[in-house]
């Protein structure tokens, strides 16, 4: 199910990324995801954004990197009912609202926030821009991941503000999940929970919004980003030739093969080639949703 025009509130819905040289970014994704980019930017503005897109459809952005922004990085945007509602419900769960609420010329309304721990996310209204028009397949978003060092508070933080729940995967993190977005996939895509019942898809997969795991050492707390991927092995080596670093070389998790990358200016970003349990069926890049 990789085209989408439009995500319930509580859905990871966007991504963008800030750089210094946003040009020079857009030439490395382009030539790494295949991705087609465009400024949309008015020429006078004095910064840009590149939307990237596949087969003619919204996927993420590259945009000019503001002065004192920090380091270049990717971003994840949460789709909401309101912006004004929901940065009020940050609040009151003790995050913190780095920017109120504003239009984006008529495309929607965002605000910036962080959670108890500081890591940054962005929440999103939708107008006439809806988000990530393709998922799940190579070179577009897969998964949105919370680097915490706080579980059991980024657990009460995010019920709180997004709804969300934590199912416990084995491991020593978890998947955040909607209730009914399962519900909202099946009605989308008629036929979604028995496909993933086949693959042998644990109970509530087909709930998943995002994943959180324990911090990296060395890292602040933080959202991460993941792209689908036809061969993890393969865009790590072409991570290499653009310029970009293997942080971490590919390597076998439930699920996926995965490997962590930078791109040129250092953003860092995580690349998922999707496996499933039944080895005897096709593997595909992406995930539930």
């Amino acid at each position: 199910m990789p085209d989408r025009d439009g995500y319930p509130a509580g859905v990871p819905c966007w991504v963008d990324t800030s750089q210094p040289d946003p040009e020079a970014a857009a030439e490395f994704y382009g030539a790494l995801f295949g991705w087609e980019t465009e400024n949309v930017m008015p020429a006078d503005s004095g910064g840009k954004y590149f939307m990237a897109r596949i087969r003619g459809r919204d996927v993420a952005a590259i945009s000019s990197q503001q002065e004192g922004g920090g380091p270049p990085s990717w971003n994840t945007y949460i789709s909401v009912d309101s912006a004004d509602d929901s940065a009020a419900k940050v609040r009151e769960a003790g995050g913190s609202v780095l920017s109120e609420p504003f239009d984006v010329f008529d495309s929607g309304r965002m605000a910036v926030c962080a959670d108890l721990e500081g890591a940054v996310f962005c929440l999103w209204q939708a107008a006439q821009h809806t988000g990530s028009r393709v998922v799940n397949e190579h070179g577009s978003v897969n998964f949105n991941v919370l680097n915490t060092g706080d579980l059991d508070g980024a657990k009460r933080f995010y019920g709180a503000v997004f709804g969300w729940g934590l199912l416990d995967m084995g491991g020593p993190g978890g998947a955040w999940t909607l209730p009914g977005y399962g519900d909202h996939l099946e009605e989308l895509n008629p036929g979604t929970r028995e496909r993933m019942g086949e693959m042998g898809a644990p109970g509530g997969f087909i709930d998943v919004v995002a994943s959180a795991f324990p911090l990296a050492e060395g890292r602040p707390p933080h959202w991460g980003v993941t792209f689908g991927v036809d061969d993890a092995d393969a865009i790590a080596s072409r991570v290499a030739e653009l310029g970009g670093e293997v942080l971490a070389a590919p390597f076998d998790a439930p699920w996926v093969r995965m490997t962590v990358l930078a791109d040129p200016q250092g953003a860092v970003f995580t690349a998922n080639q999707f496996v499933p349990e039944n080895r005897d069926l096709p593997a595909q890049s992406g995930a539930a949703a």
